[in-house]
């Protein structure tokens, strides 16, 4: 499939992880095989010397800088931003991507109402994560009404996504594959009926535990027209993590993957280490702030997220948040991103 200028012409969109997880250098690798590279925009400025100090700044000269990086990866590639509703300075920073240049910006944590007025005037195309029909529904609905548009892209994330979950912990337990399905079939129905009134096909991406060759043919089959990945590219020699973040990686058992409370009370996907040992014996660990999520209540917070994914981005696993999807155990080695393309897609190989 194609989009815009015809950049992106393979079904796979690489997720954006953050922090520091998928910056320039693995939104770069993918999106020069052919794929949809985006760039986490949570704290991407995590590295910089002032980002204590001067966090918005901080993250903004971020945002060019890996975008930038990228570029010179893949500078025919189709490259985005992730950008979380949650995130404090939301409208900035995604103000901020479409000045660089984002060709695509990826939101979700949240419903992004508002998001085509951030982009108007731009050629950057928006896409809405999605994890229900409801939400579907209500994105479609107001941007329809409000804006006169329709997305350029949808995306469904399922239960079996890493990281912060569009799901109650009650919507997990009963969402097995088989009724998730039905979830995405209905999505799918809704997005084409919106799509078809005004004449225009949106694209749709599934995520969630879809990480085989099989996976990929099966939602293809099911009618969507992409499939969203992130674990499987953690793994990689590109991917900007630390290598013992990957490593952790390969290292765990299924019985390592848990779901977490996440500090600002959404339910999460983790590896189990002993930083969430701590969390979970109910201890609290000291911690600053760094302006990152809107609803965080920093006085009642257990931990911070920010300095807890930092750890683990840049290897400091055992005091780190180590984010990840539901299949990360069955990572066994270090690939390169043309390897994890090649397994995914038949026609590659």
């Amino acid at each position: 499939m194609t989009m815009g200028n015809g950049r992106w012409t393979i079904p796979i969109i690489q997720g954006g992880m953050g922090v520091g997880i998928s910056l320039g250098g693995l939104a770069g690798a993918v999106a020069k095989e052919g794929g949809l590279g985006l760039i986490s925009a949570a704290q991407i400025g995590f590295k910089e010397k002032d980002f204590k100090e001067n966090t918005v700044k901080a993250n903004k000269r971020a945002i060019h800088r890996e975008l930038k990086k990228a570029r010179e990866i893949a500078p025919q590639g189709m490259i985005g931003f992730n950008i979380m509703v949650a995130l404090k300075n939301y409208e900035d920073y995604v103000k901020e991507a479409v000045k660089a240049g984002a060709d695509i910006i990826v939101s979700g944590a949240g419903i992004p109402t508002e998001l085509p007025s951030y982009v108007e005037g731009s050629d950057t195309k928006i896409a809405p994560i999605v994890s229900t029909d409801k939400s579907a529904k209500v994105i479609l609905k107001y941007w329809e009404k409000k804006y006169k548009r329709l997305p350029d892209l949808m995306i469904i994330e399922g239960p079996k996504a890493g990281g912060h979950l569009g799901f109650t912990k009650e919507q997990l337990s009963f969402y097995d594959d088989k009724e998730y399905e039905k979830e995405i079939l209905a999505i799918l129905k809704t997005v084409k009926e919106f799509g078809d009134r005004k004449e225009e096909h949106i694209p749709v991406a599934v995520a969630g535990g879809v990480d085989t060759r099989q996976g990929v043919a099966h939602m293809l089959k099911l009618g969507a027209d992409a499939v969203q990945i992130g674990t499987r590219f953690v793994t990689t020699k590109e991917c900007d993590a630390n290598i013992r973040f990957k490593e952790a990686y390969i290292q765990a058992e299924k019985e390592d993957i848990i779901l977490v409370k996440s500090p600002v009370g959404m339910p999460g996907r983790a590896i189990r280490n002993p930083f969430m040992e701590k969390v979970i014996a109910g201890e609290k660990i000291p911690h600053g702030c760094h302006q990152c999520i809107k609803q965080c209540n920093v006085i009642d917070i257990p931990y911070c997220i920010t300095e807890a994914l930092i750890h683990g981005a840049l290897g400091d696993v055992d005091n780190g948040l180590l984010f990840c999807g539901a299949n990360a155990y069955k990572a066994h080695r270090i690939e390169t991103v043309k390897e994890v393309m090649d397994s995914l897609l038949p026609d590659r190989t």
